[in-house]
């Protein structure tokens, strides 16, 4: 079943240093019978689609997740800003950009309790198994960080929140193959 599963720049890093991609809890999402349903129209490719949004909008939670204090949406304040200033072993900056990773997983659990595209895999996704990365371009930065700020209160239904994330969703993520992961990685 190809998988859609949100993912992190540090998490892309670590993805091309090991070989394997490791799910947050093993969520995912996908087109789900559950999903299929919910739609009167559309064909697999728009419905998957749909489950690609899904993984896009949890890799902005993601990404307030890693901010080491609120409204930090570039990481962690002991990142290099500067490559100038940079110490060999300092971690350089990332810039903020949703992430999610198309896979192909045999083992998947249909969770349709908690969405109906969501589901859950078991175990890291080896390189061999994934079929693209899908990653924000330079120009969504701006609208990332603010969406990262307000996804909670989007959630939870404030209006205003849900413009900010809409402004983001209305960018695609730009799609590379596994092999530019590195040279993708390197040109940030």
């Amino acid at each position: 079943m190809r998988v859609y599963l949100p993912a992190t720049l540090a998490m892309l890093m670590e993805l091309s240093e090991s070989g394997e991609f490791r799910a947050i809890g093993g969520t995912g999402f996908a087109l789900t019978p559950a999903l299929r349903e919910s739609f009167l129209a559309g064909d697999d490719e728009e419905l998957a689609e749909v489950a690609m949004r899904e993984a896009a909008r949890a890799s902005l939670r993601l990404l307030a997740g890693e901010a080491s204090e609120p409204g930090d949406v570039d990481g962690d304040a002991d990142l290099v800003e500067d490559e100038r200033t940079a110490k060999p072993g300092d971690t350089p900056r990332l810039p903020p950009r949703r992430a999610v990773v198309a896979a192909d997983v045999d083992d998947v659990s249909l969770r349709p309790d908690l969405d109906d595209a969501v589901v859950k895999i078991s175990g890291p996704v080896p390189l061999r198994d994934i079929a693209s990365v899908h990653v924000d371009v330079a120009e969504a930065e701006d609208k990332v960080r603010a969406a990262v700020v307000v996804i909670d209160a989007a959630d939870l239904g404030d209006q205003d929140a849900e413009l900010a994330v809409g402004d983001v969703e209305d960018f695609d993520l730009a799609w590379y193959a596994t092999q530019e992961l590195p040279f993708l990685l390197e040109l940030l």
